[in-house]
């Protein structure tokens, strides 16, 4: 089968790209609105981009109606973010906070969730995250119906057990983030597997040399 992009619907090219581009983390983005009240919205268009600087990114699209999500005036407003990642026990939470309330809504109260005050930016984190990254924007990409939001990660809040003790590599068996596949289909981290590469390249195929 053949889609061509430039004349495709819109929607089209969201179920194909969503679908074939996965799995993709999931953020579970909190911010603050103006009047303080705590925010909270998954996003599935995420991912990490760089290390130096240290970049995530999110895609976050307007409402149906074309007007913009509470997470993005609250970003813009702020001009910073955390992001959560989520594992199993957050993933009946996380669906909550992705309902459509009013602004003056508190996400994480209503999923039952306790928000942990940031330690570089305005607003907090999700204390049963396994994971969190305080983050400040970097740069912000806007198209007609959605903005890309670059955000430098300064400060990142990682649950004791999800590391090895030298602090350096994750514990498989303690951190098992979902993902989204397409539409409501999610899948876990819980199979994981090594791939290591061969000692000896293929016969007649000679290794790069070391700068």
């Amino acid at each position: 089968m053949e889609f061509d992009f430039t004349t495709l619907p819109e929607r089209d090219r969201y179920r194909l790209l969503s679908s074939f581009v996965a799995p993709r983390p999931i953020a579970l983005v909190t911010t603050l609105c103006p009047d303080g009240v705590a925010n909270a919205a998954p996003m599935s268009f995420f991912n990490v981009f760089s290390q130096e600087p240290p970049i995530v990114i999110l895609g976050i699209q307007t409402r149906p109606d074309g007007t913009v999500k509470d997470t993005v005036n609250n970003i813009n407003a702020r001009q910073s973010f955390c992001v959560n990642m989520v594992d199993m026990a957050l993933a009946e939470a996380m669906i909550t906070c992705g309902i459509s309330y009013e602004p003056d809504v508190d996400e994480i109260a209503t999923a039952g969730l306790t928000m942990t005050p940031a330690s570089q930016i305005e607003g907090g984190w999700i204390a049963e995250s396994p994971c969190a990254m305080e983050c400040v924007v970097a740069e912000t990409i806007r198209y007609e119906r959605r903005e890309i939001i670059l955000g430098r990660v300064i400060q990142m809040h990682i649950r004791d057990n999800c590391l090895d003790d030298a602090g350096r590599y994750v514990r498989p068996e303690n951190y098992q983030p979902i993902a989204r596949l397409h539409a409501d289909n999610y899948i876990t981290s819980d199979r994981q597997f090594e791939l290591r590469a061969p000692a000896q390249p293929p016969a007649g195929v000679t290794r790069k040399a070391a700068p």
